[in-house]
């Protein structure tokens, strides 16, 4: 795909002697702009490119071949002189594909510089990350990048790029737009001008409220750095710099590096959820607490690491999705089953005891006692927490403890309790607990006890 300077001719008519045309190639763009949307296939361009024209009607051609710009959004803008250039309109002609022209009335003669806009599809961007954490794992090292692609058909050279977060609602899908023979249907097909200009003003209107949106925003700071600016209903991230991606491609641009995020690791046992297995959790909050809370964090996908020894090498620990985490939210991730941290509880005894009898002498209720013991192993070379949650069929019970390592718990709701237990590396802890659940009439019992 050629690049779209290529593409783009002026035809200079010199006053009465409209007859006689010269094509001349538009100069390349001085800069180029990309905001780029993530909950719709839509980007604006905004382009920078100085024009010569001559006083009088000057003529400019626009060609959109093999790309997927949309035709209807185009719009250009003088941006010096403005009292003295009129932009009378843009026409497509009949029965020729991908090309309009500008028709510009110009006082002056001369170079003109003039911001051309417009709406593209096929540039997509997608966040993830990595987070590195120190040896004793209390802290995480966490990278952010962006990865820009790049299937508009059209090259983009030293474009500065920004890139949206949040949902915005388009008239018409661009891609859709892009690929229309023309732009307002074929010529002869009864459409009327009014209709046409109807449809382009609502779309010219689209195209402005995208452009306000991120239009007062300015870029600064360090060189590579991604600024991130708060809009109304999006957040906007302007990477510093400018970065060539031509169609076809993917850049990997970097977002932030932050070291020593505070982070609480803790692993978790349930079994009616997860199984016989043990899943670590990975947990922080995105506020300043956090060496965070500037931005809201887009959604993506972080593998966590861990760094083994002093010449840098790491281990690799797991991995989660997680949403879009606003500022001063807390995030908790989910990296998996881990086999270095096992929980083993077994049933020692089962008995029934208090029955109780109606006056048929059938069973109305009873208690049922149950001992359970719960070794809990930590093979790893750091201490780990566990939590582990023990969900009931009923929600009259009661639960005592026994055991060398008597394990804390605390009540979850009518029917789960959860044991928090802190173990040392390479090392193992065993409790009992003794559940007594009351059924039947007994479960009335126990109801009139536990409200005296």
């Amino acid at each position: 795909m050629k690049p779209l300077s290529a593409l783009l001719t002026i035809c200079i008519l010199g006053g009465a002697a409209a007859a006689k045309v010269d094509l001349v190639t538009l100069p390349t763009r001085d800069t180029v702009q990309l905001t780029i949307y993530n909950s719709a296939d839509m980007t604006l361009v905004r382009e920078s490119r100085a024009l010569t024209l001559k006083e009088g009607r000057n003529s400019l051609q626009f060609s959109w071949e093999n790309t997927l710009i949309d035709p209807t959004s185009l719009q250009m803008l003088p941006k010096a002189q403005a009292d003295k250039i009129n932009i009378t309109e843009l026409v497509y002609p009949a029965r020729v594909n991908n090309l309009g022209v500008w028709d510009i009335e110009s006082g002056v003669s001369g170079k003109v510089p003039v911001e051309i806009t417009y709406l593209t599809s096929g540039l997509t961007w997608r966040a993830f990350y990595m987070g590195t954490l120190s040896r004793d794992e209390k802290t995480m090292r966490l990278q952010g990048y962006v990865r820009v692609t790049n299937n508009s058909g059209e090259d983009y050279e030293n474009a500065q790029t920004r890139l949206i977060v949040g949902k915005v609602h388009i008239l018409d899908q661009i891609a859709e737009l892009a690929r229309r023979q023309y732009p307002y249907g074929r010529p002869g097909e009864g459409m009327e001008r009014q209709m046409a200009l109807t449809e382009r003003e609502g779309i010219q209107r689209q195209l402005g409220e995208v452009r306000a949106s991120v239009d007062s925003l300015s870029v600064a700071g360090k060189p590579r750095e991604i600024v991130k600016e708060g809009l109304s209903e999006y957040f906007l991230y302007t990477i510093e710099g400018t970065e060539t991606i031509p169609t076809g491609w993917s850049k990997r641009l970097q977002s932030f590096d932050i070291e020593g995020v505070p982070v609480v690791n803790l692993y978790k046992f349930e079994q009616e959820r997860y199984g016989s297995n043990v899943v670590r959790f990975l947990s922080f909050k995105n506020d300043e607490a956090h060496k965070l809370g500037q931005t809201p964090i887009p959604d993506g996908l972080l593998k966590v690491y861990r760094g083994v020894d002093d010449q840098k090498h790491l281990s690799y620990e797991g991995q989660s999705s997680f949403k879009y985490i606003p500022v001063n939210e807390e995030v908790e991730l989910n990296l998996g089953a881990v086999a270095d941290v096992v929980v083993e509880p077994k049933l020692m005894d089962y008995k029934t005891e208090n029955h109780r009898f109606d006056n048929h002498l059938n069973v109305a209720g009873w208690d049922e006692v149950q001992t359970f013991r719960v070794e809990v192993r930590n093979t790893r070379d750091v201490p780990v927490r566990i939590e582990i949650q023990r969900n009931f069929d009923t929600s009259a019970w009661d639960l005592k403890r026994s055991g060398d390592d008597v394990a804390a718990f605390e009540k979850v709701d009518l029917d789960t309790v959860k044991f928090t237990i802190e173990l040392p590396p390479q090392s193992k802890k065993t409790f009992e607990y003794t559940l007594t659940s009351y059924r039947g009439v007994r479960a009335e019992d126990w109801t009139r006890r536990s409200r005296q």
